[in-house]
C-alpha cells in the first residue's frame, strides 16, 4: 500500500494507491480537500483522512511509503516546506518528520513539479525522452526538468522555479511579483488578468457575462473565464489570449536556454488547449531560435487530472525502496 499526499494552495489530495501489474502505480481511493485551515490544523486532517481511508484496506500495517508533493520552496533532503508562496504560513513545516512520527514508515517529500515531471517521464507523454520541461500551470506556476534522462533539482532544489521570471515591468502578480510568469500563466493570474479586464467593461457600461456586477468580481475563476471564452465572450477571449502571449514568451525562453525535445503543460493548458495553443505557438515561432523550436513538441499532460495524485504515489515508491 501507497499513500499519497498532494498538497496544494487551493486543494489538498489524500491517495491511497498500490502497483499494477505492470509495476506502475495505480490510485485506488481518493479524498480531496479545500486547503482553508491553518497549518497544522490542516496537517492533522489530512493524517486522519488517510489513516481513515487505509482502514478500508489492510490498514496502516501494509502501507510501503508515503509521497509528500508540495509546491516550492522546499527542501527535499531536509523534509521541509519553506514558505511556499501558494501556501501561506506554511514556513519551515517538518512534514517528512510528522508523517513518519504518525505512520511509522519513510516519507519522502518533493516539489510538486519535479515529482510531476517524473511521473510524466515515467507514465506519461514523457515516456522515452530524455529531455523535457514538466510545466504544473495550475495554481501556480513551477517547472521540473527532466535533463540527459535525470531530474536535475539544483543545489537548492530550487531549478525549474520559473514562475518567478519577469517578463512584464507590469502585470498581474504571480510569486510575490509583478509581471511575473506565474502571474500571467496561472490560475490566479489568469483571475486576476479577468478581474482587471472586467473591471475596464463594467466602468465602461460594456457587459461581461462571467462577472455581472462589480460585486462579482472576487468571485472570477480561471475556470469561469475559460468557460465563457468556449461561448465566444470577448473579454474572457481576450483574457486567455493575453495569457497565450505571455506564455509563448516564457516557453520561448526555456526553449532557447534549454533546448529540450517535449515540453509538458499540466492542469489548465490541457482543459483550455483550444484557447491558448494558437497564441502561444504564434509567439514561439517569432521568439525561439527555430532550430530548437522545431524539435521540441508541447503537449498537454497525459496524466491529464491524475498527475498529482500519480505523482504523490511515485515518490511514495521511491521512499519504500530507500
Amino acid at each position: 500500500m501507497l499513500l499519497g499526499l498532494d498538497i496544494g494552495g487551493t486543494k489538498c489530495a489524500v491517495v491511497i494507491g498500490r502497483l499494477d501489474e505492470n509495476g506502475r502505480p495505480e490510485i485506488m481511493e481518493k479524498k480531496v480537500l479545500p486547503t482553508d485551515k491553518p497549518v497544522y490544523e490542516m496537517i492533522g486532517l489530512l493524517f486522519s483522512t488517510a489513516a481513515t481511508l487505509l482502514s478500508q484496506y489492510d490498514g496502516a500495517g501494509s502501507l510501503k511509503g508515503i509521497g509528500i508533493c508540495c509546491g516550492g520552496p522546499l527542501s527535499s533532503k531536509d523534509g521541509k516546506i519553506l514558505s511556499p508562496p501558494n501556501l501561506p504560513g506554511w514556513d519551515n513545516i517538518p512534514i517528512v518528520e510528522l508523517a513518519e512520527q504518525q505512520f511509522g514508515v519513510k516519507a519522502f517529500l518533493q516539489n510538486d513539479a519535479n515529482a510531476c515531471a517524473v511521473a510524466e517521464w515515467k507514465y506519461g507523454a514523457g515516456n522515452g525522452v530524455n529531455n523535457m520541461i514538466f510545466l504544473t500551470f495550475g495554481t501556480g506556476m513551477g517547472a521540473g526538468l527532466i535533463l540527459d534522462g535525470r531530474l536535475y533539482t539544483g543545489i537548492s532544489d530550487l531549478a525549474g522555479e520559473v514562475g518567478h521570471l519577469r517578463l512584464s515591468e507590469t502585470g498581474p502578480v504571480g510569486f510575490g511579483k509583478a509581471g511575473s510568469f506565474e502571474g500571467y500563466c496561472s490560475g490566479g493570474g489568469i483571475a486576476q488578468l479577468a478581474q482587471i479586464k472586467a473591471r475596464e467593461k463594467l466602468q465602461m457600461g460594456t457587459p461581461v457575462s462571467f462577472c455581472p456586477t462589480l460585486k462579482d468580481l472576487p468571485d472570477i475563476t480561471a475556470k469561469s473565464v475559460a468557460e465563457a471564452a468556449l461561448e465566444g465572450d470577448k473579454t474572457a477571449l481576450d483574457v486567455y489570449n493575453t495569457c497565450a502571449t505571455y506564455l509563448g514568451r516564457g516557453l520561448s525562453v526555456l526553449i532557447d536556454i534549454l533546448n529540450p525535445e517535449l515540453i509538458v503543460l499540466g492542469s489548465i493548458y490541457g482543459r483550455a488547449k483550444s484557447l491558448l495553443e494558437p497564441g502561444m505557438m504564434e509567439v514561439i515561432r517569432k521568439e525561439a531560435i527555430s532550430t530548437s523550436s522545431l524539435a521540441c513538441s508541447i503537449v498537454p499532460a497525459a496524466l491529464e487530472e491524475n498527475i498529482g495524485d500519480i505523482a504523490a504515489l511515485s515518490l511514495a515508491l521511491i521512499s519504500s525502496e530507500c
